[in-house]
Parts: structure tokens; sequence; C-alpha cells
């Protein structure tokens, strides 16, 4: 599989919904993942990331506007021991509750399916990041509809063992804009990644959709230590 430009990925795209990038620094150092959201609607875009102890929540930026809080309020990052959880949804807490009952990442995700927004019927996307004792792997799992039938849902789940430095997989919600939304069809894309948080930062940020970005979440998990560093970018202020 061709490397591609993360850049030109979120460029060429005005709308890719949700997104989740997971991968390692070219250094071989560092796990990385990022998660951003965009939105349409008034209510979509009326949000926040805030930090929540280890990970992070969805939070309305003006309450007084909040429409329907269902699919938009939820932690996207949770932290369960040398475990991080990234999702799009509130399926990051049934992966948590689940994988701390000794259930799998897989086993975890067949207790739900794609989002009840039809006629989107939004995916559900999630990644899990596994350090331990210097190692490092990950997963990444997309739920949809069959090809916007909520009858069936098709369940797809990427694992990379031992993942290469300087790569990073890239999975969205949406493959643009539309009515109904088009899913993410595929397996994640494969893109790059650097080595300075605050220089992916900057490069995501900039490169999402203007108009549509609402906010971004970078953290660099140290593989050996797993110590970690965040970066947090919302357009409200």
């Amino acid at each position: 599989m061709e490397k591609r430009s993360i850049a030109n990925e979120l460029a060429s795209n005005a709308y890719p919904g949700r997104g989740i990038i997971i991968g390692k620094t070219p250094d071989g150092t560092k796990a990385v993942t990022a998660y951003f959201i965009m939105g349409r609607s008034e209510n979509s875009r009326n949000r926040i990331f805030v930090e929540d102890g280890s990970g992070i929540r969805t939070q309305a930026f003006d309450e007084s506007k909040v429409v329907d809080p269902s699919l938009i309020i939820y932690a996207p990052v949770r932290v369960l021991g040398n475990k991080t959880i990234v999702t799009n949804g509130d399926q990051t807490d049934t992966i948590y509750e689940l994988m701390d009952k000794q259930q799998t990442f897989e086993q975890a995700l067949r207790t739900r399916e794609f989002e009840p927004d039809a006629p989107n019927y939004t995916p559900r996307i999630s990644g899990i990041m596994h350090l331990e004792n210097g190692s490092y792997n990950y997963a990444m799992s997309i739920l949809k509809s069959n090809n916007g039938d909520p009858s069936a849902c098709n369940r797809y789940t990427f694992a990379y063992t031992n993942p290469a430095n300087g790569e990073a997989h890239f999975i969205h919600t949406y493959m643009g804009d539309g009515n109904p939304l088009p899913s993410f069809e595929g397996e994640p894309k494969l893109v790059d990644v650097v080595d300075d948080i605050d220089v992916y930062t900057q490069l995501l940020w900039t490169s999402l959709n203007e108009d549509n970005k609402v906010s971004l979440f970078v953290r660099y998990i140290d593989i050996v230590t797993g110590q970690y560093e965040s970066r947090i970018v919302n357009k409200n202020q």
C-alpha cells in the first residue's frame, strides 16, 4: 500500500466527518494517535474537547444551543491500564467496560452497531493501542450499514503488530460530503506521521476544512515508559 500524505488526504476531502489516526513516529520512540470531529449542523459544531482524567470528552460549547446530545456528547478517549481506546462515540465506554471484564476489543464491539442516525447510519470507528514492555501494537475497527441498508451490520477489524516507524493508519466516517453521507470504504489508509507532536498537530488542524472542523486531539505516548503528552485544539474558544 502506498503511503499517502495525511495533509493531502484531509485537504482533499471537505467532509471526512470524524477520523482516527494511529501509528508510530519515524524515530520509533512514540506511539501516536489523533482524533478529530467535524460538523455541518449547528448542534454538531457546538462542541469542544476537554480533558477528562487520562482521556478526553466532548462538551457543549454553548449549553443553550444543544438540541440533541445523544450522539455528540461522549468520551472519545479513555485509558485502561496499558491500553488507550479512541472512538467516535459512546462505544468507547463499551470497549472499556467489557475489556475490563477480560473480553477482547472485537468481542466488545460485537455488542454495538453503526449509529442510528438515518439516513446516514454513520459508521462507528474505533481504535485501540496496546503498549507493554517496550512493545506496541494497535487495531482499528469500523461498524457500518450494508451499503445504507440498516438491516445488516458489516464489521471489519484491522490489526497491526509491530507497526513500522513513520507509518500510521487513518480511518474516518465519510468518503465525502453528500446526502445521505457516504460511509467510509476499504481498509484504513496508510499515512505519514512526524516526530514532533506540535508540528503534527498544526499539520492536521490546518489541513482540515476550515468551515467544518470542530476539534482535534493528538497524543504521543513513549513506547518504553508509557508517559504521554497531548494536545487539544478547539475551533470554539
